[in-house]
C-alpha cells in the first residue's frame, strides 16, 4: 500500500506547509514545528487535508487561556476513510513555551489520548508547558483569535456557534 500522506516528508518539507483555518470568524493561518512534534505535524496535516477538522466548532473558549476546536462530537459523522485517520498520538512534549498563538493538541487525562481536538493559546500559560504537545503557532489571524475570545459565552461555549468551515493545506 502507498504510504500515508505526509508520512515520508522531511521535517524541512513538513515545516514548509501552512494550514489556513477558514472559520466563521475569519481566517487563521498556522505554521508547524515538525522538529518539536515529528508525529503530530503529519497527523494534523492528514486530518486537515482529509476534511476531518472541517465543520468542527470552537467548543471551548476560556478568555486569557485557550480556544479549542477539532472535537469530532461538534461536527457531522466522518466517512470511513476519515475515521481511519483518527487515532491516539503518543505525547511529544517539548520545552516550547505556551505563549499567545501557540497551537497544541488537546487530550484527556491520558497523555497519549490526543486525536483531533487542538487548542490555540491566548496568553502565556506556563502550566501547559511540558504537559501538552506543541505542534505549531498562529502566524496570521491573531485578530480572529481575539474575536473568538471576545465572543459572548455560555460557560466556556460561544453563545453563537463559531466553526472551522474548512482547512486549506498549502
Amino acid at each position: 500500500p502507498a504510504p500515508e500522506p505526509f508520512s515520508t516528508d522531511s521535517a524541512e518539507a513538513l515545516g514548509a506547509y501552512r494550514a489556513v483555518l477558514d472559520t466563521s470568524a475569519g481566517p487563521i493561518t498556522l505554521e508547524f514545528m515538525p522538529d518539536k512534534a515529528p508525529e503530530h505535524v503529519p497527523a494534523f496535516l492528514r486530518l486537515a487535508r482529509a476534511g476531518v477538522v472541517d465543520g468542527t466548532s470552537f467548543h471551548r473558549v476560556v478568555r486569557g487561556f485557550v480556544v479549542q476546536t477539532g472535537a469530532l462530537d461538534t461536527r457531522g459523522p466522518l466517512a470511513e476513510k476519515q475515521q481511519k485517520l483518527v487515532r491516539p498520538l503518543q505525547p511529544e512534549f517539548s520545552a516550547t513555551p505556551h505563549d499567545r498563538g501557540t497551537v497544541s493538541m488537546a487530550r484527556g487525562d491520558d497523555p497519549a489520548s490526543a486525536t483531533s481536538s487542538f487548542f490555540m493559546v491566548l496568553g502565556r500559560t506556563p502550566s501547559l508547558d511540558g504537559q501538552y504537545t506543541v505542534f505549531g503557532r498562529v502566524v496570521e489571524g491573531l485578530d480572529v483569535l481575539a474575536a473568538i475570545e471576545a465572543a459572548p459565552l455560555d460557560g466556556e461555549t460561544p453563545v453563537t456557534r463559531i466553526e472551522v468551515l474548512s482547512v486549506r493545506v498549502q
